[in-house]
C-alpha cells in the first residue's frame, strides 16, 4: 500500500491548514441549512447554500474564444492552500484546500504534472486516494478521537459535475458532513452497500432503492495499487455497458473514458455510477427564476454517492423538502436506469 510520506497526522494536518486558510481569508467557506430526506426509505442529506450561486463554475464563458486558455487551479495552486506534496521523494500529487468549500476541511488529490480528468484513471492516482483514506481511518484510531473517515470522489466527463480538466479527486471527512445532523439517522449512500448481497447473476452490489445505474465492489484491507486499478476497472466496464456503450469498446483500460460518471471509494468499498447529464430541474416559481439565475436546475457531481444534495435558492429547498421523493426524478435525470445484472458481469 502507498504511504504518504507526511510526517504529521493527516486529519490535523488538513484541520489546522484549513483553519489558517480560513481565518486568513485564502478560502471562502459558506455555510448551508441541512435537511434529512428518506426518499426510498435511505436517508439523504438536502443543503440548501445560497452563496452556491455565485460560485465559480470553472468553465468557460460563452463569450471567450475557443482558443483561450483556461485558468488551471492545480497548475500553480496557492501555498495558503497546499496541504502536503505526495509522496515526499518524486512527488505525482500533491493535496490542497478546496477554496470555495460548503463543508469543513474539504480537500482535493491533484496530480503534480498535467493529466486529463476525462482519461480513465491510473494506478497512481487509486493508490494515493487510498493511502488518503486509510490514514484518515487509521492516524484518527491512534490520536484517541476514535474511528474517523473519509468520504472520496471523483467526477470524470462533461456530464459529471466535473469543474476543472486537471485531474483531481475530492475527499470529505464524513464526520464534517454529518455534523449537523441532529437526528443522527444520515449515514454515506454508499455505507448502504455493506447491507447489499451480490445478486445471483453477478458480483457487483448496487443500492436498487434509488432508480439510477450504480455499481460498487468491496475493497480487500490494505488494497494495493494493482488491485484498487482492477477493482475500478471492472467497475467502469460495468457503467460503460450500463450507458449504452457496445462491450467492445468498453474494454479500455487507459486513455479517454467512453463515459460520464461519478466514482466513490471509503476503506472499505468502491462505488460508481454513469452519468447522462449533469443537472436536473426542481419546479419553482417565476419570481424564484427572476431573482436567482438557473434557479430550479441543480447540479450535481460525486457527492450524491454520498447521499447529498446542494441547492442555491430557497424555493428549491422548500420543494426538495415538501416532496422528498422528486429527488427520484432528479435520480431518473441524471443516469441510467438499472441493467440486466447478467449483462453487467464481470468483464
Amino acid at each position: 500500500m502507498m504511504q504518504l510520506g507526511i510526517t504529521e497526522n493527516l486529519p490535523a494536518l488538513v484541520a489546522r491548514r484549513f483553519t489558517i486558510a480560513k481565518d486568513a481569508g485564502h478560502l471562502i467557506f459558506s455555510q448551508t441549512h441541512l435537511a434529512i430526506l428518506r426518499p426510498g426509505g435511505l436517508p439523504h442529506q438536502l443543503r440548501y447554500c445560497p452563496a452556491l450561486a455565485n460560485k465559480p463554475t470553472g468553465k468557460a464563458k460563452p463569450e471567450e474564444p475557443r482558443t483561450k486558455k483556461r485558468f488551471d487551479p492545480f497548475e500553480n495552486p496557492s501555498p495558503d492552500l497546499v496541504i502536503a506534496h505526495i509522496p515526499r521523494e518524486n512527488p505525482t500529487h500533491f493535496l490542497v484546500l478546496n477554496k470555495f468549500p460548503v463543508i469543513p476541511n474539504h480537500f482535493i488529490l491533484a496530480t503534480t504534472d498535467w493529466q486529463e480528468q476525462t482519461d480513465i484513471l491510473e494506478k497512481g492516482d487509486l493508490a494515493a486516494a487510498y493511502a488518503c483514506v486509510k490514514a484518515w481511518r487509521d492516524e484518527n484510531q491512534t490520536d484517541g478521537t476514535g474511528p474517523r473517515r473519509l468520504f472520496a470522489f471523483f467526477n470524470s466527463g462533461e456530464e459529471s459535475g466535473a469543474s476543472q480538466p486537471h485531474r483531481h479527486l475530492q475527499f470529505i471527512p464524513v464526520e464534517s458532513m454529518s455534523e449537523d445532523d441532529e437526528s443522527g439517522t444520515w449515514r454515506p449512500l454508499i455505507d448502504t452497500i455493506s447491507l447489499q448481497p451480490p445478486s445471483p447473476e453477478s458480483d457487483f452490489r448496487r443500492i436498487t432503492e434509488i432508480p439510477l445505474a450504480n455499481f460498487a465492489l468491496p475493497l480487500p484491507p490494505n488494497a494495493s495499487a494493482e488491485s484498487l486499478h482492477n477493482i475500478y476497472l471492472s467497475l467502469y466496464k460495468a457503467a460503460a455497458v450500463a450507458a449504452g456503450v457496445p462491450r467492445s469498446q468498453a474494454r479500455s483500460t487507459s486513455g479517454p473514458a467512453v463515459i460520464s460518471y461519478n466514482l466513490a471509494m471509503t476503506e472499505s468499498m468502491m462505488m460508481i455510477c454513469p452519468r447522462r447529464s449533469t443537472s436536473a430541474v426542481i419546479s419553482v416559481d417565476d419570481a424564484t427564476r427572476e431573482d436567482v439565475a438557473e434557479a430550479g436546475v441543480v447540479e450535481l457531481n460525486g457527492t450524491i454517492l454520498a447521499g447529498t444534495l446542494l441547492v442555491k435558492a430557497e424555493a428549491e429547498w422548500d420543494e426538495v423538502r415538501r416532496t422528498p421523493n422528486s429527488l427520484m426524478k432528479v435520480f431518473e435525470a441524471i443516469g441510467y436506469p438499472h441493467p440486466d445484472m447478467r449483462e453487467v458481469s464481470l468483464l
